[in-house]
């Protein structure tokens, strides 16, 4: 029998594994859907084809549809968040040239990092894939605790990324994998801090929807939300990390290599040219600490960061559709968390809350310079 036919858009990262293992694995056909994914140029040509009707679904950047929602950047429309498809998994690099001009340059400290910059004096040209991006948003929190620092931040095509440090076109960037692990293996930059290392669960694909034809189609929003959590509970087995990224090495929507696929999946990352990979803890997160739960108070976070007003926040929030979550898989069995707000950044280890099946333990989601936000209310 065939199934009801989907288009799913989607941009060519490591991060947009539970689409294709959704699709390459049968859980997409097992809920009843042909799911068709279709790659997309930039992440402007999909939300376009998203908001124009080409596009059923689409993986986004986590701000995405809270900048729709909220008309932010000049473009309006209503857009569901339906999960969140993976936490983490971006790094900062810096060119060589830029490396040598500041040398030594620590990895993994912020505060360091930023003295470093400032003693730099010049601009910093840095690029981030899209102006709504988890990235920008974790760039721009980080440097407002050093405002001296001057930068330029330029919009680049994930893809084109690793080109543009190369080519001299940006000294610095803040993308997701693989082409954070690219521009290293061309010996182009090194890359200095994870964005875990910034916020260490900041919510950064979520698979969204327009509003409408969630509305209007229940049936199919249902089946593609238990195809991808099905998909990300698989990625999560760290068992199964070695087939990953054989059956993502040979899908024809990725045509990526093993060997740039594999860092993102295992954690196992080269931060230099000239060292080996290290393994860099939480570093991209499809299942674990109900990574896929859409927190309202992650969509308040971001459209704080975005400069959202308070009547704003709380229309950002009703953006993550934790209510739909909550219908569509609690009859898997899934565990749900007893409530769709937290303290977002007051976790600084694992710890179990209360779920419906009292199983649930969240991951720390702490913020690098200690601060906490509370959106209740």
């Amino acid at each position: 029998m065939k199934g009801h036919v989907l288009n799913c858009g989607y941009l060519p990262l490591v991060d947009c594994a539970p689409l294709l293992i959704a699709k390459e694995l049968g859980f997409a056909a097992e809920e009843g859907l042909d799911l068709r994914l279709i790659k997309q140029p930039s992440w402007s040509a999909l939300r376009d084809n998203l908001i124009l009707g080409q596009l059923d679904a689409a993986q986004m950047l986590a701000p995405m549809p809270i900048a729709l929602r909220l008309g932010i950047g000049g473009v309006r429309a209503d857009v569901d968040v339906l999960s969140v498809l993976s936490v983490n998994g971006t790094v900062f690099g810096l060119s060589q040239a830029l490396i040598s001009a500041l040398a030594p340059v620590p990895y993994g400290d912020p505060d360091a990092i930023l003295a470093k910059l400032a003693q730099h004096g010049k601009t910093l040209r840095i690029g981030v894939p899209f102006h709504a991006s988890t990235h920008r948003l974790l760039l721009s929190y980080l440097l407002a605790r050093c405002p001296d620092i001057k930068t330029d931040v330029i919009t680049v095509p994930p893809p084109r990324m690793a080109a543009a440090i190369a080519d001299g076109q940006v000294d610095a960037f803040w993308v997701g994998e693989p082409w954070g692990s690219v521009a290293v293996k061309n010996n182009a930059a090194a890359i200095v801090l994870t964005g875990s290392q910034i916020w260490s669960f900041a919510p950064e694909k979520v698979l969204a929807a327009r509003s409408n034809w969630v509305t209007d189609n229940p049936e199919p929003t249902r089946a593609l939300m238990r195809a991808t959590y099905k998909a990300g509970q698989w990625l999560g087995q760290r068992s199964n990390a070695a087939l990953a990224v054989d059956i993502l090495a040979r899908s024809e929507h990725l045509d990526l290599t093993d060997d740039l696929i594999d860092p993102g999946i295992s954690g196992e990352v080269t931060l230099d040219p000239t060292i080996g990979p290290r393994h860099i803890d939480n570093f991209l997160l499809f299942f674990r600490n109900a990574s896929q739960f859409p927190w309202r108070s992650q969509a308040a976070w971001i459209a704080t960061q975005l400069g959202a007003d308070d009547n704003s926040i709380a229309e950002a929030k009703r953006c993550f559709r934790s209510d739909l979550y909550r219908e569509n898989l609690g009859s898997l069995g899934v565990d749900l968390p007893g409530a769709s707000e937290k303290v977002e950044g007051a976790l600084a280890h694992e710890t179990a809350v209360a779920s419906t099946r009292g199983n649930m333990i969240l991951g720390p989601d702490a913020f690098f310079d200690g601060k906490t936000f509370d959106f209740h209310g």
